[in-house]
C-alpha cells in the first residue's frame, strides 16, 4: 500500500477517479446516503499520499497539515446537509482553522520587498471585497463568520505568494495555483449558499475544490527549499 502512494502518477488517476466519482454522485444521486460513502475518501486517500510522501523539516509543520486535512475532512462531511444552519455555520468554522493551518504550513521567517506584495494585496483585497459584497444581503448572522473565512483565505493566498524564490518553482506554482482555485471554489459555493443557483454549480464547486486540494498537497510533498530561511 505505501507503494501504491508514493506513485505520484497511478495517485493521481485514483484521485481524479475518486473525485469524478464523487462529483457525478453529487450530481445524480440523493446527499443521502451516497455522498456519506463518495466524498469522505477524497480527503482521506489524500492525506494517506502526503503521509507517505511528506518531507517535511519540522514536525509541527507535517502536524499542521495533517490537522488541516483533518478540517477539511470534517467540514466535507458537515457540508453534506448544507442546507442545516448549524451545519454551515460548524463546516465555515472547521474550514477557516483548516485554511490557518495552512497559512502555518506556508509561511517562513524571510525579508520580502513591501512593493512586490502591494499589487497583488490591492487585487487581492478588491476581489474579496467584490465577494462580499455580492453575497451581503445573504450573509445576515453569518457576516462576521464569512468575513474572518474570506480573510484567512486572503491571508493564506498572500503566504502562498511569498514562497516565491524560496522554494522550488515546481512547489511554488502548484500551490500558488491550488490556493487560487481554492478561491475560485469557495467564491461560487458562497454565491450559490448567499446569493443564488448558478449554472453547473455542484460539479464546477466540488470539482474545483477536490483539485485545489490535490494541488496543494502535491505542491507540499515536491517542495525543495532553494533558499536557506528560517521555517516556522
Amino acid at each position: 500500500m505505501p507503494g501504491f502512494f508514493k506513485d505520484k502518477y497511478k495517485f493521481t488517476i485514483l484521485y481524479f477517479c475518486v473525485l469524478g466519482f464523487d462529483v457525478l454522485v453529487k450530481l445524480c444521486c440523493p446527499a443521502f446516503p451516497y455522498r456519506y460513502i463518495s466524498k469522505p475518501p477524497i480527503l482521506i486517500i489524500l492525506s494517506l499520499f502526503y503521509f507517505f510522501n511528506h518531507s517535511e523539516i519540522k514536525r509541527s509543520r507535517f502536524r499542521w497539515v495533517s490537522l488541516g486535512l483533518f478540517c477539511f475532512l470534517l467540514a466535507d462531511i458537515v457540508l453534506i446537509d448544507v442546507e442545516n444552519t448549524i451545519s454551515l455555520g460548524v463546516a465555515l468554522a472547521l474550514v477557516s482553522l483548516g485554511k490557518l493551518l495552512f497559512c502555518f504550513r506556508f509561511s517562513h521567517k524571510f525579508d520580502f520587498q513591501v512593493r512586490r506584495l502591494l499589487p497583488f494585496s490591492i487585487i487581492m483585497f478588491s476581489y474579496t471585497f467584490g465577494l462580499v459584497s455580492l453575497v451581503y444581503d445573504g450573509l445576515k448572522g453569518f457576516f462576521i463568520p464569512a468575513l474572518f473565512s474570506f480573510f484567512i483565505s486572503l491571508l493564506l493566498f498572500q503566504f502562498a505568494y511569498l514562497r516565491k524564490g524560496v522554494v522550488n518553482n515546481r512547489s511554488y506554482w502548484l500551490v500558488f495555483y491550488g490556493v487560487l482555485l481554492f478561491m475560485i471554489s469557495e467564491g461560487l459555493m458562497a454565491i450559490k449558499t448567499f446569493r443564488t443557483d448558478l449554472p453547473f454549480q455542484d460539479g464546477v464547486i466540488m470539482f474545483t475544490y477536490g483539485s485545489a486540494m490535490y494541488l496543494l498537497v502535491m505542491g507540499m510533498v515536491t517542495e525543495r527549499v532553494i533558499r536557506k530561511v528560517n521555517l516556522f
